[in-house]
């Protein structure tokens, strides 16, 4: 015979929350039991003793706070499939709060929850084991078989509230374990900032390691290619002499064009991510920076190990676009660039002697590269009287 959904209903589960209910009774009930054996036959009755044997008991259930712990998530993961998060202490007061408290709270409804289930499978069954008793037992009891009618439908409704109270402790317990056993609020956030974290740091590799890929394929492919094509034109100048002057102005032109486009290629390139950045270490690609800027340029770089190649990046977009906004906006007639490694910071000092008041909100790309340095952890700051000097300083962490 099939049973109504609505009558089934409540049973979904019920099973697996008693025997939940049951194994968490024996885990709690056990332990308890440990901690009151200073307390049998008497126990200690002296208030100094009494102290003594709770500072015993507090010190147990910590030694053991570990062991119950794991007992409880096994007893969550293998009934419910719960799977309760390790926190990040091997035992906390929160933990210690569950196995003294709530637990053994939740374990005594239980204990009664299971009373209830057997108190009503007795009644429900009258029918079934009242004919074991001897005829003349039932027969002597006069309206037997009203009262097995009355005690049949009330161990029915008791089955379907121990049904429901197994599944309500269940749950209950469920939350409680959850929030005691597993990390606090915020051990929780921190390790959400520890992953965030980490995924930012994936982010701006994937980005590093992309850019390094542009640029290959810019120095193999296309500029490679113009440089052909300004070769060809060049020679095309060279030897076709007696080609129209109409036609001689459109290679002049093309080869002109070519050249400068080989230029802002190599200009993109390097600004993207040099070669000798890679090939050969910050100090080189910031010599190269020094020599192409079109003022005298200090360079001091102090590195006795190569920081993580992110860092290293960064760092040499720094110097660039410092050295370009002294360029372009400070009518400065010297700059001087500081690299060097404090414990595990990467300190970078752009300095000049221009007119001052650099302005990051001003659109000069000094909110750009704030930004840049943000991605790994970096600090960024400008001093910038009007005046001068401007001294921009770059922290960035070497951890990464």
């Amino acid at each position: 015979m099939r049973i109504p959904t609505p009558l089934r209903r409540p049973f979904d589960g019920a099973g697996r929350a008693a025997v939940l209910l049951a194994v968490g009774g024996l885990v709690q009930f056990g332990a308890l039991f440990v901690l009151a054996v200073p307390w049998l036959d008497g126990g200690p009755t002296k208030a100094s003793s009494c102290l003594l044997a709770l500072a015993v008991m507090t010190g147990v259930l910590g030694a053991a706070c570990p062991v119950l712990t794991r007992a409880q998530r096994a007893r969550f993961r293998a009934w419910l499939g719960v799977e309760i998060p390790v926190a990040g202490r091997s035992w906390s007061w929160r933990q210690l709060g569950y196995h003294l408290v709530a637990g053994p709270l939740i374990a005594l409804g239980g204990a009664l929850t299971l009373l209830l289930w057997a108190a009503a499978a007795v009644a429900a069954t009258v029918y079934v084991w009242v004919w074991a008793l001897p005829p003349g037992t039932r027969l002597a009891q006069a309206g037997y078989a009203v009262q097995a009618a009355y005690l049949t439908a009330a161990g029915l409704a008791g089955i379907y509230g121990a049904a429901w109270l197994s599944r309500a402790l269940a749950r209950l317990d469920t939350r409680a374990a959850t929030a005691r056993l597993g990390p606090s609020r915020a051990e929780v956030l921190e390790q959400r900032v520890e992953e965030v974290a980490a995924s930012r740091a994936g982010v701006v590799d994937a980005a590093d390691a992309e850019r390094r890929r542009i640029e290959r394929d810019l120095h193999d492919g296309a500029q490679q290619r113009l440089v052909s094509m300004a070769v060809n034109l060049g020679l095309a100048k060279v030897t076709l002499k007696d080609l129209p002057d109409e036609a001689r102005q459109v290679i002049d032109e093309a080869h002109r064009e070519a050249k400068e486009a080989i230029a802002e290629i190599g200009n993109l390139v390097r600004g993207l991510h040099p070669a000798v950045l890679e090939d050969r270490g910050l100090d080189a690609a910031l010599s190269g920076i020094a020599e192409r800027t079109p003022l005298p340029v200090g360079l001091t770089v102090d590195l006795a190990d190569r920081p993580a190649p992110t860092v290293e990046a960064v760092a040499y977009f720094v110097v660039s676009e410092a050295l370009a906004n002294v360029v372009k906006h400070a009518r400065a007639t010297r700059a001087d660039v500081r690299v060097e490694r404090r414990g595990g910071i990467l300190l970078v000092v752009v300095t000049d002697d221009g007119v001052g008041g650099a302005d990051p909100t001003g659109g000069s790309g000094l909110a750009g590269l704030a930004k840049r340095v943000a991605s790994v952890d970096g600090t960024f700051s400008i001093s910038s009287p009007v005046g001068g000097p401007t001294v921009v300083t770059v922290e960035l962490p070497c951890a990464l």
